[in-house]
């Protein structure tokens, strides 16, 4: 029997289910995390796998279910919003969830070594990233120092909302997170490869500041919304 917050019988201490290899695999990833955005927007969370006997589990090899490549905000902890744990997730995270070729490299490394079959991409309302790169837009200036390089990275999501008549600073959020699933598997062909064959999925998703709640925004492949309406 599994314990509560589990991902069902394990075949070892050591190894998840949920891997590339198991069909169905990125439809129950995705099932769980929302799971467990629902436990935490409804304060029932379980904690699972955050005790000292996961610690050993996890601490020979890793298996984690989920990608998630967020923004660098400070109120967007990837455990803490999904109700996971040790092992669980492989979380890399920028301002603005830029995706350069760091990020990428991390993201192939969790879907082609440790096989894990789902990747997101969240955001958040009220983004500073995306803010900064709408005023660098509108007042034709840069930022300086690295900034520079996480606005330059957004401008394009910016062009895309301009050219769309969107304005809302949460609207163009959405449309930066859509942007950054194209980019990473315009980028990278190894996980473009995942997911044509099926083996993983990406999901963008955005987070709610003050309600705690993630949203499906975009979905490659698009079926994959379903689980969200499901859930």
């Amino acid at each position: 029997m599994s314990r509560p917050g589990s991902l069902g019988p394990q075949p070892g201490p050591d190894r998840e289910l949920l891997t590339t290899d198991v069909p169905g695999a990125p439809q129950r990833a995705l099932a769980e995390l929302i799971a467990g955005n629902q436990r935490f927007v409804t304060d029932a969370l379980r904690h699972p796998n955050q005790n000292a006997g996961r610690r050993a589990a996890v601490a020979g090899e890793q298996h984690p279910f989920a990608v998630i490549v967020g923004c660098s905000d400070s109120r967007l902890a990837a455990e803490i919003i999904f109700d996971r744990g040790l092992g669980d997730l492989f979380v890399v995270r920028t301002a603005g969830h830029t995706a350069g070729p760091e990020v990428l490299g991390s993201v192939e490394y969790a879907v082609t070594v440790l096989r894990t079959p789902l990747v997101v991409v969240l955001g958040h309302d009220s983004c500073g990233a995306v803010q900064a790169a709408r005023e660098a837009v509108a007042t034709g200036t840069s930022p300086p120092g690295h900034l520079r390089a996480v606005v330059d990275a957004v401008v394009p999501s910016l062009r895309r909302a301009q050219q769309a008549a969107v304005t809302d600073l949460d609207a163009i959020v959405e449309i930066h997170i859509a942007q950054t699933i194209e980019v990473m598997l315009e980028s990278s062909t190894a996980l473009a490869a995942e997911v044509a064959s099926g083996r993983c999925a990406v999901v963008g998703m955005s987070y709610r500041l003050a309600a705690g709640e993630v949203r499906a925004v975009a979905a490659e492949p698009a079926d994959l919304a379903e689980v969200v309406a499901a859930a």
